[in-house]
Order: structure tokens, then C-alpha cells, then sequence
């Protein structure tokens, strides 16, 4: 019954992202914000919005430390499965649209395409930059994050208002700033809850958000509560459903959206919901567990970012070096890899 309830909850999850993407994209427009503020900012904070409550809920009303201590790990968690699964998965996706679209071309044409090389970087200089700028915001603040989880003293719960602070500068940026004219003028798909209408009614696009979100948010933690009882019918222990696959699941709606938008061609878009929730993740929740916990890390939440860090830098280097491919991203994937065999000797 559990792996029933979780596959229900798999399938209503990409439904709902479905319709919350295509809803997204029409309140972007009706709000007049660039394309790739619609996935760093408005989708991003649609889909992290719910956790970083859990994470609210956790380190205000828990009981014990303990209980706390739940909103730190998930708060260490969600940076750790972006970083590494979210990308990896996008990667793979854009892996398999180019190799679907080369064989199309073949054959058709019977002539291997020029443009549709698995080894082609995902865009030129001006792209790589584009994609590293949201990198570059997040690794100096998930830094001082990992660091402040291995002090302790009087005034450090007064610096989780910082993390608020930076996430306010980051939305403020990504408000401001203006694409360069691509994709601008795209033709967005009908709103499904108004298909026959050119331009939707502003009041179907934010019922449609709003349901679609409480639906994702509803189903991801059914989701997870799933994951914590199938973990030991598999032989795992708590600990490691909680470090190794609940964050996989928190972290769901934004690998839904990412495979959406790249099955629809809107690679930007799909990178962009990704930088964006890592941002919120490492400002928001981190500045809760400040405030409202010891902050202290043990073994495995130091071990969590260390791997989160390392991802970072990879795709930070790869990108300088305008390397980026959809191979290169889906080896992210392998440091998640990485951390579950490293958390069998810190946990035994």
C-alpha cells in the first residue's frame, strides 16, 4: 500500500507542476518579469515555499532539541539534492532531447545535424556567465552557513536575519534585471483553466497557481511520510531515509519542473527554477534554524556540505571553461552518489 500511495503521490506531483509551470509562465507575463525571473524567483518560490514552512513549523513548535534539529537537516538536505540530483536529472533529460532530436533529423535528412552534437555546451559565453551568476551568489553564503555550523557563541542566532537579508538583495537583482530580449515575445501555451482563451483572466491565472501549489505541497509530504515507512521495509535505518531520500523527495516539485520545462524546450527556464530554490534554500530555511536552534552540525550534516560545496565548484569550474554540456550536468547526480556511500562509515 505504501508504494501504491507513493506512485499516486509521484504522478499527481508531475500533474500538478504541469499546470503550476503553465500557470507560472501567464503570472510572470501578467506581472511583467523577465523570463528567467519566472524560474528564479516565482517558481522557485512557489515550489520552496511549502518546505521552508515545514522547516518553520519544525524549529518553532518542536518539543525537544531534537525535533528542532529536523528543520537544520532539511535546511542542509534541500541545497544537497538541487545541487546534485536536480542537476543531474536536467542534465540527463537534455541528454536524451538531444539524442530523441539527432535520431529524428537522421532520420529524416539522413544527414547527422550540426547543431544537436551531445557534446555541444548548453549555450555560448554570454549564457555560461548568465548561468554561473546565481552559482556565485550561492556558494560564499552556503559557505558561511557550513561555517557557522561548527562555532558556537552568544550573538550567532542574531545572524540568521543576515540570510534574510541576502535572499532580499538576491530577489531584488533578479527583479531588476532584464533578459536580453530572448524568448520575450514567446508564445506562452493557453492556461489550462482557461484553454479556448487567447489571454486569461488574471484571476484564473492566481487560482490556478494558488491550487496547483496546494496540491504539490499536500502531495509532497505524503510523499515523504511514504519514503520514512518504506525506508526500513528496505533495511534502512531512520537516519538514512532521512539524510539520504527525503530530501530527494522535498525537493521533487523543482526536479518535476525542470524535466517539464526541458521537455518543452525552455532549458533556461528549467536551470533557472533550480539556482533559484538552492538560493532560497540556503538563505531562508538556514536563517529559521539560526534563530530558532543551536545550529550545530554533526558528522553528517558537515558531510552533506562538503558534497554540496564540492558540486558547486564543479559546475562553477565547468562553466568558466564554457564546458558546460548535458553530460557534464548529469554527472552532478554523482556526488549525491557520493555522499550516501560516505554516510555509511559517519553513521556506523
Amino acid at each position: 500500500m505504501h508504494f501504491v500511495v507513493l506512485v499516486v503521490c509521484a504522478v499527481a506531483i508531475y500533474l500538478s507542476c504541469e499546470w503550476f509551470v503553465n500557470a507560472v509562465e501567464w503570472l510572470g507575463r501578467r506581472l511583467n518579469v523577465g523570463r528567467t525571473a519566472v524560474g528564479t524567483i516565482l517558481a522557485a518560490f512557489g515550489t520552496a515555499l511549502p518546505e521552508s514552512v515545514v522547516t518553520l513549523v519544525a524549529v518553532t513548535t518542536g518539543a525537544t532539541e531534537e525535533a528542532r534539529n529536523i528543520g537544520v537537516g532539511a535546511a542542509m538536505g534541500g541545497p544537497l539534492a538541487l545541487a546534485t540530483v536536480a542537476y543531474g536529472v536536467t542534465g540527463a533529460m537534455l541528454l536524451l532531447k538531444r539524442r530523441r532530436e539527432r535520431r529524428l533529423v537522421l532520420q529524416t535528412t539522413g544527414m547527422p545535424p550540426v547543431r544537436l552534437e551531445e557534446g555541444e555546451a548548453l549555450g555560448d559565453e554570454k549564457d555560461m556567465r548568465r548561468l554561473a551568476k546565481d552559482q556565485k551568489w550561492f556558494l560564499p553564503i552556503f559557505v558561511v552557513k557550513v561555517c557557522l555550523g561548527l562555532v558556537a557563541f552568544a550573538f550567532k542566532p542574531v545572524l540568521g536575519l543576515l540570510f534574510f537579508g541576502a535572499y532580499a538583495a538576491y530577489f531584488w537583482r533578479e527583479i531588476r534585471s532584464e533578459d536580453d530580449g530572448e524568448e520575450e515575445d514567446e508564445e506562452l501555451e493557453p492556461l489550462k483553466l482557461q484553454p479556448k482563451a487567447a489571454t486569461p483572466a488574471t484571476w484564473a491565472v492566481v487560482v490556478q497557481t494558488l491550487a496547483t501549489l496546494l496540491v504539490i505541497f499536500l502531495a509532497s509530504q505524503l510523499f515523504v511520510k511514504q519514503l520514512d515507512a518504506i525506508g526500513p521495509m528496505l533495511g534502512l535505518s531512520a537516519a538514512v531515509t532521512a539524510l539520504l531520500l527525503s530530501p530527494v523527495a522535498t525537493e521533487l516539485p523543482e526536479i518535476m519542473n525542470a524535466i517539464i520545462w526541458v521537455r518543452q524546450g525552455k532549458t533556461r527556464l528549467a536551470l533557472a527554477n533550480i539556482s533559484g530554490a538552492m538560493m532560497i534554500q540556503a538563505t531562508v530555511p538556514s536563517g529559521l534554524g539560526l534563530l530558532f536552534t543551536r545550529w550545530k552540525f554533526d558528522g553528517a550534516l558537515l558531510w552533506a556540505g562538503l558534497i554540496t560545496m564540492a558540486a558547486i565548484v564543479y559546475l562553477l569550474l565547468t562553466m568558466r571553461a564554457k564546458r558546460l554540456t548535458p553530460g557534464r550536468l548529469a554527472v552532478a547526480a554523482l556526488f549525491y552518489v557520493v555522499f550516501g556511500l560516505g554516510l555509511i562509515p559517519i553513521l556506523s
